[in-house]
């Protein structure tokens, strides 16, 4: 990922405290449907799963093996599975084999929602304080596999309490490929990253696919994330962005989705979806005001391991995002 310019962010507003805001009440409370638990034990287990294979690099072996998992995971799990392959160009001019993973429920419903997150691994650690480990790959535990993981729960809440509408879970591939910060050039960058995405959205718009929105999750489960409104989910999806705050504020997670408070412009995959692929859709993605990174301390290192996920914040996340999928029954 990617590149941010970070806004003027507004101090943090009281938050609801603990799980009784789910039965608070007042003119703005969202009516809520029954909704499951979301395991984050489940959640931490398909992360662990993913970050086994190695550094899911695209076109690695390790990638390979990992496709293979997640496929078959997802069809365990009751989702009618499909590849897509394409070969991207790198930074560099090199091109590789790329792959992104389509899982379907209810695929014959027309009325879609959309959920989607990178599955594959940086190649370089660039990020790290340590320079000897800047041509490393990163393991990804937070920046890839938390995203995937938490789809498959949610996939799997939603094989045991099924719904009428259709979902369809993406894993990009090649998102985390862009130009490393040790490259030498003046050259624009921002095209070389979320090339999975990009290609993803064109064969959308060019098939006609149609959803109502689309969430991308990026880096949901490190250890101290916050995750105000990005300005591009304001720009293209401000009501799913300020619907999700507000579930999580009533839920009692308003900790981890601060109101009146917002972050910067943010090149990630779902710019291709709503620009290319005209679908509205946010992204669920931290900010930090300190540290080495907005991203978190992890981003971009070879810290980025299952022991730094935190599964308070894989609960905030997953547990709104499984009651604003469900509130579509109402």
């Amino acid at each position: 990922m990617k590149y941010i310019l970070i806004v003027i962010l507004t101090a943090l507003l009281g938050a609801c405290g603990g799980k009784s805001g789910r039965n608070a009440g007042g003119p703005d409370t969202i009516t809520l449907a029954p909704c499951p638990t979301f395991n984050t034990d489940t959640c931490m287990k398909y992360i662990q799963e993913q970050c086994d294979f190695g550094p899911r690099v695209t076109g690695s072996e390790a990638a390979k093996l990992c496709r293979q998992y997640l496929a078959g995971q997802f069809r365990r799990l009751g989702a009618e599975v499909s590849e897509q392959q394409a070969d991207v160009t790198l930074w560099d001019g090199s091109v590789l084999p790329a792959s992104n993973i389509i899982a379907r429920l209810n695929p014959g419903n027309q009325d879609r929602i959309l959920i989607c997150s990178h599955w594959d691994s940086r190649p370089w650690a660039d990020n790290d304080e340590d320079e000897q480990n800047h041509r490393t790959p990163v393991p990804a535990a937070n920046d890839g596999a938390s995203g995937v993981a938490m789809m498959m729960e949610i996939c799997r809440l939603l094989q045991q309490k099924p719904i009428r509408v259709g979902i369809d879970f993406v894993c990009f591939d090649a998102e985390d490929m862009g130009t490393p910060q040790w490259a030498e050039t003046e050259e624009s960058t921002s095209d070389t990253w979320c090339l999975g995405s990009r290609f993803w959205a064109e064969r959308a718009r060019e098939e006609g696919y149609r959803a109502r929105y689309g969430i991308l999750l990026d880096m949901v489960g490190g250890r101290g994330s916050v995750f105000p409104a990005e300005k591009v989910s304001q720009e293209y999806a401000q009501p799913v962005a300020s619907l999700m705050i507000r579930l999580g504020n009533q839920l009692g997670y308003g900790h981890y989705f601060p109101l009146n408070r917002e972050g910067g412009y943010l090149m990630d995959d779902h710019v291709n979806v709503n620009r290319i692929a005209r679908i509205p859709c946010i992204d669920i993605v931290p900010y930090f005001t300190d540290g080495p990174s907005s991203f978190g301390p992890t981003w971009h290192t070879v810290n980025d391991t299952p022991e730094n996920i935190d599964p308070n914040v894989l609960e905030a996340v997953g547990q709104t995002l499984t009651q604003l999928i469900y509130n579509e029954e109402l």
